[in-house]
């Protein structure tokens, strides 16, 4: 009897041992950060639950967290690139006002109609008038794509630019009313223009930003501001529209003066955009700086330096290089052709220079890295022409050994910096394909 009660304690033990051990293990901890104590437990389940016990925060500082929660990407200010706060700021007053101009807009097209409605009727009735002409608008529109990833900042404020203007004839439509049909047309087809140009070109600004892959977090956070500031813009716009907005003569005042702030807000908006993709501008700018000083520039570095009305000036710095024209326009004799596919015999670009600029014309499967090597030999060419080491053809061979034996350590900087070298995006320019 005595054997058998040891040899079951044996047995029992180590389970009674275990029961033990289950019971004092805890299935809660409390974890502390930033002034806040949460309780995390584990449900029947297994599902993690977790509450706060504890917030000595002020008021103020629990409505800011708040607020960055709903409006911004998590981890923020850290997984976004520099600039964000300044975009978003202007993105914010930017929707402001442009909603608030709508409301005047649409008011003054049903005065011009021969209405008399209430303001908050102007709100409901603005959705019906963006129909008729602003799809034709948006059918033109749709055919620019590939200029649009170009530029997306150019287009982007240019899209602003055709709202405002459609905004504004319909603002002064009451000046006419038997042209409402013609005014109420153009506006709304300027409209279609600018509403396909503003969504084309969203995503290239949110990628700019994207740190850590989380496009889709910054692109959520983003529309949550912009529907924000968009129905304070409509209340704001219902108030002008009901006091000082309610003749011609107010809306003739306060139009431009939200059209201003409009258009102001939307440069900003994307001065302060870090694009990193390789289009024209910014390769020369890249090569431009790595000639004069000898550094490669990162997006952040060159976003305020881009010109957004003229993005297709020439450099000087950087060759004065063109690219995307017909390689038709470029070669006028069928020797010059094999004399520059000689001097490049394994590259994806062909170069001629002239007088006044250096076209650089790049074959169909062209990368962002080739289009990098061909523009830095013509930068290299350009600068021995001008310390008169020979003409601009003859120092070609000379420019393209030297970018030879700097070009690997050049890429490697430039993807450390941040930019994205497998495509060069040229707006639907010509390319050569033998």
């Amino acid at each position: 009897m005595f054997l058998m009660d040891s040899i079951l304690g044996k047995i029992r033990g180590p389970k009674k041992k275990e029961a033990e051990e289950a019971v004092r293990r805890p299935d809660f901890w409390i974890e502390t950060s930033d002034s806040v104590s949460h309780l995390c437990t584990f449900d029947a389940d297994g599902l993690l639950s977790v509450k706060v016990v504890s917030d000595s925060r002020p008021i103020v500082q629990r409505m800011l967290d708040s607020f960055l929660n709903k409006f911004f990407p998590s981890g923020y200010p850290y997984s976004v690139n520099e600039g964000y706060m300044t975009y978003t700021q202007f993105r914010a007053l930017q929707h402001f006002s442009s909603a608030a101009l709508s409301v005047l807009s649409t008011q003054s097209l049903l005065f011009a109609a021969g209405l008399r409605p209430t303001p908050a009727q102007a709100t409901a009735v603005s959705w019906i008038l963006k129909d008729g002409m602003q799809h034709a608008g948006k059918l033109i529109c749709s055919n620019m794509g590939a200029r649009m990833d170009s530029e997306p900042k150019s287009w982007r404020i240019l899209a602003d630019v055709l709202y405002d203007l459609g905004t504004g004839l319909e603002v002064l439509s009451p000046l006419c009313p038997h042209l409402f049909l013609e005014m109420a047309g153009l506006g709304n087809f300027a409209k279609g223009l600018a509403v396909v140009a503003a969504r084309a070109t969203r995503l290239p600004i949110y990628s700019s930003f994207a740190k850590e892959g989380n496009l889709s977090d910054l692109f959520a956070k983003g529309e949550a501001i912009s529907t924000l500031f968009n129905v304070v813009g409509l209340g704001a716009g219902i108030q002008l529209a009901s006091t000082v907005c309610s003749s011609i003569q107010g809306k003739l005042i306060a139009g431009p003066v939200l059209s201003a702030i409009h258009i102001y807000s939307v440069v900003e908006e994307m001065r302060a955009a870090p694009v990193n993709t390789l289009n024209p501008q910014r390769t020369a700018m890249i090569v431009a700086d790595f000639i004069k000083n000898g550094k490669v520039s990162s997006p952040a570095d060159l976003r305020y330096q881009e010109n957004l009305l003229f993005p297709n000036r020439l450099i000087e710095e950087a060759g004065s290089v063109m690219v995307g024209q017909p390689l038709c326009k470029v070669l006028n004799k069928s020797s010059k052709l094999e004399q520059l596919r000689d001097t490049f015999p394994k590259e994806k670009f062909l170069i001629s220079c002239n007088n006044k600029w250096t076209d650089l014309v790049l074959e169909q499967s062209a990368t962002g890295e080739d289009a990098l090597r061909g523009w830095l030999v013509a930068a290299f060419a350009a600068d021995m022409e001008k310390l008169g080491l020979g003409s601009s053809q003859t120092v070609l061979p000379v420019a393209y050994e030297k970018m030879e034996s700097i070009f690997p350590s050049f890429l490697s900087e430039l993807k450390t910096r941040g930019w994205h070298t497998d495509q060069f995006l040229d707006g639907n320019g010509c390319r050569f394909a033998f």
